[in-house]
């Protein structure tokens, strides 16, 4: 990164800190910045054994550790020779809504949009690369794909600085807040709510209607497995969502029965080792699923 683009990020970052927005740089993928080695792995360290922030918790760790939990309005941290290697590999400045007393629902394509629009109050919004962030004043619990496409982010979690945005922001409605809630209710498949180790595992006996190979299958499920492990830090259960819906889709011309509660319990338990509670997994899995089904 060059100095003129780095020295811009932070000018952002110190700029936003003036209005009380907690900030922390992001790597160009997105991502925050990895833990130090005394924050790292499961051991305990200086922030507790605590690697992904996962609980509340002190953490004395100068460095900018724990994505979300890092965030500061403070501008000597920002500056700080602690965070000067987190800027140098920065591609974009984030912010902890939830600290901001915000809410951000993150609308990821056009579908999601088009039903914000016709279900949310209207409220202050900031164009995405694919969708839209609507913002709200009030802030309640993050929850990854609460229906398809369709993300919140608050407390536990961060989010793109991607402008100011236009239009006056609206407090955080009811609507908003009862969508994990109407989630919560939704019946799952059969098949994806026992985690018991004596599950069925997905071969020919459980998809006897099934047009792919088994290696086709096993290779796409181990593909999938692997995007949503690697999301340690946050989105698991938007990927496992996201994978959920793309290996259904690959179903959508079999007769059937094609085994795919079997696969998404996989998918599931990957989320689950990632940090994902089971029920928001089983929740993300299931609408992935089916919304695979009803786009067919």
């Amino acid at each position: 990164m060059t100095h003129e683009r780095r020295d811009a990020l932070l000018r952002t970052a110190l700029n936003l800190t003036q209005t009380g927005m907690p900030v922390l740089p992001l790597r160009k993928g997105k991502g925050p910045v990895g833990n130090c080695l005394s924050c790292s792995g499961p051991t305990p360290g200086l922030c507790g054994g605590r690697p992904n922030m996962k609980h509340a918790g002190p953490c004395i760790c100068p460095a900018p550790c724990h994505a979300w939990a890092a965030a500061t309005t403070n501008p000597a941290v920002l500056t700080s020779p602690a965070w000067a290697r987190a800027w140098r590999e920065a591609g974009t400045v984030g912010y902890h809504p939830g600290g901001a007393d915000l809410t951000v629902v993150d609308l990821d394509n056009a579908a999601a949009v088009a039903w914000a629009r016709k279900t949310l109050p209207p409220t202050r919004t900031v164009p995405t690369t694919r969708g839209e962030h609507w913002i709200y004043q009030g802030a309640m619990a993050s929850h990854n794909a609460v229906r398809p496409g369709v993300d919140i982010k608050s407390r536990t979690a961060y989010a793109r600085w991607l402008g100011p945005g236009a239009g006056p922001t609206t407090d955080l409605p009811a609507a908003v807040r009862a969508l994990p809630e109407k989630e919560e209710t939704t019946p799952p498949r059969p098949g994806v709510v026992s985690s018991s180790p004596d599950r069925a595992t997905w071969d020919r006996t459980v998809a006897t209607g099934c047009r792919h190979t088994e290696r086709f299958v096993r290779t796409g499920l181990e593909r999938g497995l692997a995007l949503v492990r690697v999301r340690t830090e946050q989105g698991a259960g938007s990927q496992a969502f996201g994978v959920a819906r793309f290996i259904a889709g690959q179903h959508a011309a079999c007769p059937g029965p094609c085994g795919l509660d079997t696969l998404g319990r996989d998918i599931i338990d990957a989320a689950v080792s990632v940090g994902v509670p089971e029920p928001y997994a089983v929740r993300a899995v299931t609408n992935g699923l089916s919304g695979a089904v009803r786009a067919t």
